[in-house]
């Protein structure tokens, strides 16, 4: 379920936060990655399989090749009037996206669905050049939306081939986030291949000139403002609070102390530390769910109402806005109570998920954010495309193409396409770059109320929300339809 990859880009834009390599800032990404085996109940249900796939799917003269993971659970699947079910892989280990993606577990009986979770390109263990795979921008080079899309294409091609009864039925995709987009863009490019397409949380707007750059990081504040009195003001306040402190080596010492930080703070430090609080705050409202969960962090249900507890007089001295905060990051860091120290290299990230994203981000992937500390509870930080190219330049060598997303798959004319839902949490960031709004029929929006990032992808619970429980509902009218036409037009041609 995505969030880790483009959390990363958030902060590629806005220059905030770590840094992965000397020159290119990061912060988090799309899919906040998390421990592979989170839902052990599930593991032991699929099949671990890899596919021979092309290095290059668009030249001839390569024919070097990687092994793609895949995994296959057949449990429910029924070879007639079945259904094959496509997660999309996004970037990160292909195991933690099947274990955190319940929804397609909790329908495969009821579709007759065999479900398929393919690894992309790059992330996980599905390495082009094994460890050399992200040694430089030549080694990069074939990480690409595109690349990936061709190895679905290929790895269903394979399965319909080599497995008795597959190859008579659809197969529709389903992913979240990075891999909500790339389920859209897998039926707009390969509609012989999938009959359609949930694409949850998927920001295929959230480029340039078809979202405005600050829309995100309004949401965040919302999210927060709506969570308790005067919780977004004391977070607006709380950065001149850091500036004053900080200006000073006492005040540096104290806010080591009272953060409970990991190491001491330095002034060459202050950039990395709002940067890790930003992300904090971005993470707690993409996950921000209605229920206790280990999906990034040991989660209590609601999270962004328990930190807004803290945080209710934005009109105190500095030193007690700053002691509420850390109260505010001690709820995600340290909910369990076991962390003896605040580590600010503590991320969403994982290592080579975001390293692999931040070569995206420079290349195809060029998504606008800003902030103005007016409309969102941040420090102003303006959208420049130059800095971020040199920065992209400087870490790997390549500049970014941002019109190249539009020129692919078509921005905002995309009323030729058809089978395509698109859900959106109302509390989800990345809902500003979302499809929102019927297209047309089979152009489909559905907006979860009180939803977080790809909530209706999420396990079944008790604690649902009746919002997504009817999200859910329609999703698989969708799919059942787009099932029965398929086999009444193969009765047809037949």
């Amino acid at each position: 379920m995505g969030c880790q990859a483009l959390l990363l880009l958030v902060f590629l834009s806005l220059g905030a936060a770590a840094t992965l390599r000397p020159g290119l800032k990061t912060f988090g990404s799309l899919h906040l990655s998390a421990n592979p085996t989170s839902n052990p109940a599930i593991a032991n249900n699929y099949s671990v399989l890899y596919f021979e796939q092309k290095v290059d799917h668009f030249g001839f003269s390569d024919t070097r090749t990687f092994k793609q993971r895949y995994l296959i659970a057949d449990k429910h699947w029924q070879k007639n009037g079945g259904s094959i079910l496509l997660y999309t892989g996004n970037e990160g280990d292909i195991v933690w996206f099947s274990n955190n993606t319940g929804f397609m577990w909790d329908v495969a009986e009821e579709l007759k669905a065999m479900l398929v979770f393919a690894e992309h390109r790059y992330y996980g263990e599905s390495l082009p050049f094994g460890e050399d795979s992200f040694k430089d921008s030549q080694h990069l080079n074939f990480l690409s939306s595109e690349q990936a899309l061709a190895d679905f294409a290929e790895l269903i091609r394979h399965l319909k081939k080599t497995i008795p009864g597959a190859e008579s039925q659809p197969v529709i995709a389903i992913g979240g986030s990075y891999g909500g987009m790339l389920a859209a863009w897998f039926r707009m490019k390969y509609p012989h291949i999938v009959v359609g397409a949930l694409a949850a949380s998927a920001p295929i707007w959230q480029f340039e000139e078809l979202t405005p750059c600050g829309v995100f990081m309004k949401i965040v504040t919302q999210d927060f403002r709506k969570s308790g009195p005067h919780c977004s003001e004391s977070i607006r306040k709380s950065w001149g609070a850091i500036n004053q402190l900080s200006s000073t080596s006492s005040g540096l010492q104290w806010l080591t102390n009272t953060l409970r930080l990991c190491r001491p703070l330095t002034s060459e430090d202050v950039p990395t530390l709002k940067g890790w609080i930003t992300e904090t705050w971005v993470n707690l409202a993409m996950v921000n769910y209605p229920y206790a969960t280990n999906f990034l962090q040991p989660l209590p249900a609601w999270p962004i109402k328990v930190v807004c507890q803290y945080l209710k007089r934005p009109n105190v001295s500095d030193t007690v806005l700053m002691q509420n905060i850390f109260q505010a990051l001690n709820v995600y860091y340290n909910y369990s109570g076991q962390a003896k120290c605040l580590n600010m290299s503590q991320t969403a990230t994982s290592s080579l998920g975001a390293v692999g994203w931040s070569f995206q981000a420079c290349t195809e992937m060029v998504m606008p954010f800003c902030t103005n500390g007016v409309g969102d509870m941040f420090e102003p930080s303006l959208w420049d495309l130059e800095k971020f190219s040199d920065d992209c330049f400087n870490q790997w060598g390549v500049k970014p193409r941002p019109h190249w997303m539009t020129t692919l798959y078509g921005g905002k004319n995309i009323s030729s396409h058809s089978n395509i839902v698109f859900s959106n949490g109302d509390l989800d960031p990345w809902s500003g770059g979302g499809v929102t709004k019927d297209i047309s029929d089979t152009l489909v929006a559905i907006i979860i109320p009180d939803g977080a990032h790809h909530l209706d992808l999420r396990a079944h619970t008790a604690f649902d929300p009746s919002s997504v429980l009817l999200s859910r509902s329609l999703e698989v009218k969708h799919m059942k339809k787009w099932i029965a036409d398929f086999y009444s037009n193969a009765k047809w041609q037949s």
